[in-house]
């Protein structure tokens, strides 16, 4: 069985989009055999541009049905099918985060008609839904509308059935491998059982060695790409060595992320040299000098460096050191942009408090760049942040103490914290380093979802 669906959202990216309206078409191979639609109340605004897309309103959804009203029948209608989309990462990536957010683990093997349709059909300039069905005479009564899109997908996936000669497609996990690229040792049952969830993995050898650390939102789908090998010599010579596997589910992003980064220097997997490698030349670094002033400085990066951030090259760095001096009123002298041995040149047009020449107190001074430190990195000098845990009755917690990472862990929803420093009994410590910082401050930065934060 197939069902094919679509839905309507708020916007913006599968992680926080909110479902307005799902259709599912459920299809046997030769004819539809069952269907599913309904409006859906995101319990969220749907933004103007939005409405003017798809022409569904915050009037409309307002008496509709949530999420957690329909999900019961969703999980009947797919049992047992393949779920079958255009652009299957998108429907597929929010119809779980709906449900994951329900406390239930959606697991479906999946077929991309995008990615069908350029095998089956090849030749078109553009394979959008729009674009593709308008080319194949296809029909779409209610563009950008959860039933008409996921109608024509139907008539897509109807005719991509045709050009195989009647023989549906397989899905994404059933497709076979090249045989070249498996190893005649490989434990196939280990793969087949791998989880769909958030987390890391570790392909191993036949000697037990771990030779390659990733992280995904979908393990199994990730692995099993990588086992059918790319287009790169590595990649494919990788993937005949791969024998065995193993994972640690992770709960989020965020914590798989720092996982990987740690296990990838802990254990050093011959096929993450990519990832071992200097991306960053320069760095801003902070000292104390002998008058008690902490002084910023643009140098090379070392291997275990612990700069406030990081730049490809010396031209942005300094272009960022000159915002940062003028947004925390700094003293250009203290940050190694002006010589001489009296005060800076800001100094004399009186735009600088006097570090330069020892008039400004060292404490006030440093405190400016305290800030500075902390809002570039994690906004906080002292943060908790909150989210999703591993399983539905569990949560996970990074622990941010005087701007440094002191590590992550996870505890119980039924469990209390009188203040934020009790969650450092949960905590798995871990080396406060330039990694994890980085990971840690672009997670923040990127907008995506998380349940709390807890400045301290």
């Amino acid at each position: 069985m197939y069902c094919v669906v679509d839905i309507e959202t708020t916007g913006g990216n599968k992680n926080n989009s909110k479902i307005t309206e799902i259709a599912i078409y459920k299809h046997d191979g030769n004819c539809l055999v069952d269907e599913f639609i309904s409006l859906v109340n995101p319990e969220s605004f749907i933004p103007e541009y939005i409405s003017r897309l798809t022409g569904i309103t915050n009037n409309m959804v307002s008496s509709a049905p949530r999420f957690f009203e329909i999900a019961k029948e969703i999980i009947n209608i797919t049992e047992g099918a393949v779920f079958v989309a255009h652009n299957v990462a998108f429907d597929y990536g929010v119809i779980q985060e709906e449900f994951r957010s329900l406390g239930y683990d959606f697991v479906r093997d999946t077929l991309c008609t995008v990615k069908l349709s350029r095998t089956m059909l090849p030749g078109y300039q553009s394979y959008s839904l729009g674009n593709i069905c308008a080319d194949l005479n296809i029909t779409i009564n209610g563009r950008h509308r959860a039933g008409g899109d996921a109608y024509a997908t139907v008539k897509l996936f109807e005719l991509i059935i045709e050009k195989n000669g009647g023989i549906v497609p397989l899905s994404d996990f059933e497709k076979p491998f090249h045989k070249e690229t498996l190893n005649s040792n490989i434990k196939m049952n280990r793969f087949n059982d791998l989880p769909t969830m958030t987390g890391v993995y570790y392909l191993k050898n036949i000697d037990d060695e771990i030779i390659f650390i990733g992280k995904s939102k979908n393990i199994k789908s990730k692995v099993f790409n990588q086992l059918k090998g790319g287009n790169s010599k590595k990649s494919l010579l990788m993937a005949t060595e791969v024998v065995d596997v193993d994972y640690w589910i992770a709960g989020n992003d965020l914590i798989a992320s720092l996982k990987e980064s740690d296990d990838i220097r802990a254990f050093c997997p011959k096929y993450n040299k990519t990832l071992k490698r200097k991306k960053y030349s320069y760095g801003l670094y902070s000292y104390k000098d002998r008058n008690g002033y902490e002084r910023l400085v643009i140098r090379k990066s070392g291997d275990n460096d612990m700069a406030i951030l990081t730049f490809e090259n010396y031209d942005s760095a300094l272009q960022k050191l000159y915002v940062l001096i003028d947004k925390y009123e700094l003293c250009q002298k203290m940050c190694g942009l002006y010589e001489g041995k009296n005060g800076c040149f800001q100094y004399q047009l009186k735009q600088c408090k006097g570090a330069c020449v020892g008039e400004e107190d060292p404490l006030n001074y440093n405190e400016r760049i305290k800030s500075m430190i902390c809002s570039v990195e994690f906004g906080y000098k002292n943060l908790v942040i909150i989210d999703r845990g591993r399983t539905a009755d569990e949560y996970s917690v990074v622990y941010i103490e005087n701007g440094c990472y002191c590590g992550y862990g996870f505890f119980n929803s039924d469990q209390s914290f009188s203040k934020p420093e009790d969650f450092k009994d949960v905590i798995d410590f871990k080396d406060d380093n330039r990694n994890s910082k980085n990971i840690i401050s672009v997670y923040l930065k990127s907008g995506a979802k998380i349940i709390k934060q807890i400045p301290f």
